[in-house]
């Protein structure tokens, strides 16, 4: 089922999402609309807070980019090691068209619980690398945003809240660019 994508900055993106206790039914539910959700808006990268559920859950594809990855499912990820640095222009589907240069590791060990609850460890490069970054930075309640400058972290915070006003009123809003 896809599920609407909260639009920055609605407080529920600012808050930190709970470690899932268990991986059963629910998790896998929630993991499935999550897939559905981000492809709908043409994303690479989905957390969970970002559609409203509070919970340490992330979901990555980055075929368009990397076709030899695979789509994965990561619940409770951690991050246990970062190597390298990187510039990375980062969009994310709750700041609907807006884009900016991020600095990031290059590559990310990444520890998480499979859909089955098995424990994995993944080493990420490349665009999976940014992605695992930017989708854990949300379990945090931290946004792309938070790594840009105050003065554009503001004009974006003022586009954004005129997009949810256009939302709200029924106006037209801009096309989703590929975004984490």
């Amino acid at each position: 089922m896809v599920r609407e994508i909260l639009v920055w900055p609605h407080p529920t993106l600012k808050k930190k999402a709970e470690k899932v206790a268990v991986v059963d039914d629910s998790i896998r539910a929630l993991i499935k609309d999550m897939f559905d959700s981000m492809y709908e808006a043409d994303g690479v990268g989905l957390a969970a807070p970002q559609i409203g559920a509070l919970k340490r859950v992330i979901v990555l594809d980055t075929r368009p980019r990397q076709p030899e990855s695979k789509p994965i499912a990561m619940v409770n990820p951690e991050i246990i090691m970062l190597e390298g640095k990187t510039t990375y222009t980062e969009g994310c589907l709750s700041v609907p068209g807006e884009a900016e240069d991020v600095d990031r590791a290059a590559f990310a060990t990444v520890k998480y619980l499979d859909e089955q609850g098995a424990e994995q460890v993944l080493r990420c490069d490349a665009l999976l690398a940014i992605a695992v970054q930017h989708e854990t930075d949300h379990l945090d309640g931290t946004m792309f945003v938070d790594h840009i400058s105050v003065l554009k972290r503001e004009l974006i915070r003022k586009r954004m809240k005129r997009l949810k006003s256009d939302r709200a009123s029924g106006a037209a809003a801009p096309e989703n660019q590929a975004a984490l």
